[in-house]
Parts: structure tokens; C-alpha cells; sequence
């Protein structure tokens, strides 16, 4: 069993409240023009709907050389946030890599793309390995950060 984690409240309120992101830069407000996926609620937004694009930490231990920053949509707004804890659904059939970490935040070898038919069973191999605390979906084209998983 797992669950699916969107970026967290307070990193989202600290974003909106501040003007700022993780790089310190103004995120850009963004009228969404349907599919681009958020990553406060976990589906694809709809057009018309006001986002934010700006630079997300997805928090790796701060001395691990895999830290890395990446650009990501949220809601301008605060919203619900994910309907539910499991994979997102409209997400399924996306590929993606499903990118392991170790609790020193080092990539594990079970590391992997997979084709979005059966998410779960990807994500139940790879955190089967007892190393794996953690397992970061990203985008496969642009390499983005979509959501973590933890057991």
C-alpha cells in the first residue's frame, strides 16, 4: 500500500503569500489553457482556470547531489486539493518516470519509466526494495516534478 502526495499546503501558501518561489523568483501568473497538470490537486486543470507556474523544491535531504528544482503549476488560488490519496486518476495511461530515491536522497537503481497502464504495480515493485523511502513521479518530456509516493 501507498500513498500519493501533492506539494504541500504550506509550501503552496508560503508561495502565494510571499510572491515567491523556492529560487525566490515571482511565480507567473498562467490562464490555463486546459491539460497542464497541477500539482495542488493532482489532475490536469481546465481551461480558463487560474494557475501559478513557478519553481518548485520537492525537498531531498539538502547535502544530496539529486536536489533539484523544477517548474511546476499550481492553482492561484487555494483549492481542495487531491479527491483522493491514490494514483491520480486522470492521470493514468500518462508515462512518466518514477524516479526512487534512498533515505539519503541518492537514486535507487529501481529507478524506471513506465507506460501508465498499471501504475501501481510499478510503484508496489519498486517500493518493494526496503532501500526506497520515497519514489518522485515526473514528467517524461520536460522532466517536471508530478507528485511523490511514500509506503
Amino acid at each position: 500500500m501507498f500513498t500519493v502526495h501533492a506539494i504541500d499546503a504550506e509550501t503552496l501558501e508560503s508561495v502565494r503569500r510571499t510572491g515567491r518561489d523556492a529560487s525566490g523568483n515571482a511565480p507567473e501568473p498562467w490562464l490555463a489553457e486546459g491539460g497542464e497538470p497541477v500539482r495542488c490537486c493532482l489532475r490536469d486543470a481546465e481551461p480558463g482556470e487560474q494557475l501559478l507556474l513557478f519553481g518548485f523544491d520537492p525537498k531531498l535531504p539538502p547535502d544530496s547531489p539529486y536536489r533539484e528544482l523544477g517548474a511546476v503549476f499550481a492553482h492561484a488560488e487555494p483549492c481542495a486539493g487531491p479527491a483522493a490519496t491514490g494514483y491520480p486518476e486522470g492521470w493514468r495511461g500518462r508515462p512518466q518516470v518514477l524516479r526512487a530515491y534512498d533515505a539519503r536522497g541518492w537514486i535507487h537503481p529501481s529507478t524506471r519509466t513506465h507506460d501508465g497502464t498499471n501504475p501501481e504495480a510499478e510503484l508496489a515493485d519498486i517500493l518493494a526494495h526496503p532501500e526506497v523511502v520515497r519514489v518522485d513521479s515526473r514528467n517524461i518530456a520536460y522532466g517536471c516534478y508530478m507528485f511523490t509516493v511514500t509506503r
